[in-house]
């Protein structure tokens, strides 16, 4: 069942720690008898994603646990709803004294931390928007989002505040940085100015579309967009969250991923929800993930659930006899971005004991298709079925849905309360991302092709654009384009992703060289060196070549599929020139 035909008659919000999806023997029932809850529907209801996942929680059931911190030097702390409470309360009234406001945009540069999460809190309950940044941005792909955005503040740490310093002079809308370690070099103390506010701030109505954050993803014809979600964000991902995790939330639960939670998976797929209904919530970003830390962690802290991107299982595979060497008693895993396998799945059940469920989305609308094995097996290399609530088809260019087995792209019907907003100050790119069919129904493009058996499985076969999927990251090569091109010894730059048996594909870059240069036997390490610093390690080439021309359409595009394609028939996978 989709939308409600009139909203104001859809049911309440189901009481705090109880499902939207009442667990059942068949997932067609629950799809038929699925209904939205009026707070994700009907825009004039009032809905603010504080109240939904802290403020609720912290009027009956004060002391329950709610984040567990576990810092790189061992350091533990329990924070319960209420201390998340009166913190927030304190950090909304130093926002709102340094000028915040309602509408204004808060850059968030830190990892899964106890500020982050406070920082997300207080800007839901004064209206301003969180702009979430990932810490492995260097200073292009930060000045590229926050200039965007128009952020007026930032909040980050000492490691991190140097790269917004620098391109500060850049950012004319930026007026002021806070930074959790300590004052200075111009940036407020977070703790310092959080001690001096009071413990109550009276928290803006807001209503179900009302902007809450904005995230930026990835681009291929031009830079990364800003996808803007509204308060409904956390309500329509709730049925995907609970199925994939086989009904959740159930006693004893305790979430964790590694995934960063300046990404839809780790904010969306984990934190948002994992705090909606009550459930513990362990904060730890490994620096670099550590399979044998990952075990030990999930053991140690009692992880009962988890998303672990396919990238972090396949280096999980890699411990061996896990249950011998880990007294670990996981109850559900959720993964998405890319296909397991069979044999994935078959160590998933050996490792783990239970079937780990697979799920789709992208930052524009998430959750929408999913496994789940308590009520029926999933089929190696589907994402699932639609998940209640949600409308999935395939479609042909002019809308029309296609019947089962035939592949086009893949589509969410709208509206659709997990569905962003739209592109942010792009209302072109978001008009393309529509298409209105004959039928009068509307429908969201996704880019990804692929085709629905009649048992109600899809499968997706490839991208409709050039958008690259690295270890459980989508990158669009246009950034990176843009950023080797800026090297003086580089004409033209076409990046691509080349099948990886890790990773799924390793980015790879092809580079024609200006006239009269010579490239000596260092370019390949500079160029990826300035991908590297200048946007993020993880979109940094994994392999450069250089090539005397590039395939290019009759108006000067440079032809991506095409270098793929050339690139496959030499038998290249992830590339020669490895950095």
């Amino acid at each position: 069942m989709t939308l409600a035909p009139d909203p104001s008659s859809a049911p309440d919000l189901p009481p705090a720690g109880a499902p939207l999806v009442a667990r059942g023997e068949d997932w067609d029932a629950l799809r038929a008898g699925f209904r939205w809850p009026r707070q994700a529907v009907d825009p004039g209801a009032a809905f603010n994603m504080y109240e939904a996942i802290c403020g609720r929680w912290a009027r009956i059931a004060p002391d329950r646990p709610a984040l567990r911190l576990l810092r790189h030097d061992g350091e533990y702390r329990e924070w319960t709803f209420a201390e998340l409470d009166r913190a927030s309360a304190r950090l909304a009234n130093a926002l709102t004294a340094r000028g915040l406001g309602r509408g204004d945009r808060c850059g968030l540069l830190l990892p899964q931390t106890q500020e982050a999460l406070l920082t997300h809190l207080a800007c839901y309950r004064i209206g301003a928007v969180v702009v979430p940044l990932f810490t492995l941005f260097g200073e292009d792909g930060l000045r590229m989002r926050l200039a965007d955005s128009g952020a007026s503040h930032i909040v980050t740490d000492a490691a991190n505040l140097p790269k917004v310093l620098a391109i500060r002079d850049d950012l004319p809308a930026l007026r002021i940085m806070w930074t959790v370690d300590r004052p200075g070099d111009g940036a407020w103390g977070f703790w310092q100015e959080l001690a001096k506010g009071r413990d109550a701030f009276a928290t803006v109505r807001t209503g179900p579309d009302d902007p809450a954050f904005l995230s930026y993803t990835s681009g291929t014809t031009g830079p990364p967009k800003g996808a803007l979600h509204g308060h409904r964000i956390v309500l329509g991902h709730l049925p995907g969250f609970e199925t994939h995790h086989d009904f959740a939330p159930q006693a004893d639960d305790a979430f964790w991923t590694p995934a960063d939670w300046a990404w839809m998976g780790g904010l969306c797929n984990v934190m948002l929800p994992a705090l909606f209904h009550g459930v513990p919530l362990l904060a730890h970003r490994m620096s670099k993930f550590d399979p044998e830390e990952a075990f030990a962690l999930v053991a140690r802290h009692r992880i009962r659930n988890a998303f672990f991107p396919p990238t972090a299982l396949k280096l999980l595979r890699q411990v061996e006899s896990p249950r011998a060497k880990y007294d670990y008693d996981m109850r559900s895993i959720g993964s998405g971005g890319e296909a397991l396998g069979a044999s994935l799945l078959e160590w998933g059940n050996e490792a783990f004991g239970l079937t780990i469920n697979e799920f789709y989305g992208q930052t524009e609308c998430n959750l929408v298709l999913g496994n789940c094995a308590a009520l029926f097996p999933p089929r190696p290399g589907s994402t699932g079925r639609a998940v209640p609530g949600h409308v999935v088809g395939v479609i042909d260019s002019e809308g029309n849905e296609l019947p089962d087995g035939e592949v086009g792209e893949i589509a969410v019907l709208a509206p659709d309360p997990g569905m962003f907003l739209g592109y942010w100050n792009q209302p072109e790119k978001t008009a393309e991302k529509f298409v209105d069919a004959p039928d009068g129904r509307r429908w969201m493009r996704t880019g990804d092709e692929g085709r629905r058996e009649p048992d109600g499985h899809f499968f997706f076969s490839s991208r409709t654009d050039d958008v690259i999927t690295s270890s459980g990251y989508r990158i669009g090569p246009t950034e990176i384009e843009d950023c080797l091109t800026g090297h003086p010894a580089i004409a033209m730059a076409a990046v691509i992703g080349l099948p990886d048996p890790v990773r799924t594909e390793a980015v790879t870059a092809y580079v024609v060289l200006r006239p009269g240069v010579d490239p000596g036997p260092d370019l390949a390490g500079e160029l990826t060196a300035r991908v590297r610093a200048r946007i993020s390690p993880h979109v940094a080439p994994r392999a450069v070549h250089l090539a005397q021309s590039l395939p290019m359409t009759a108006t000067g595009k440079i032809m991506r599929r095409e270098v793929k394609r050339m690139a496959l028939e030499r038998g290249e996978s992830h590339g020669g020139d490895e950095n």
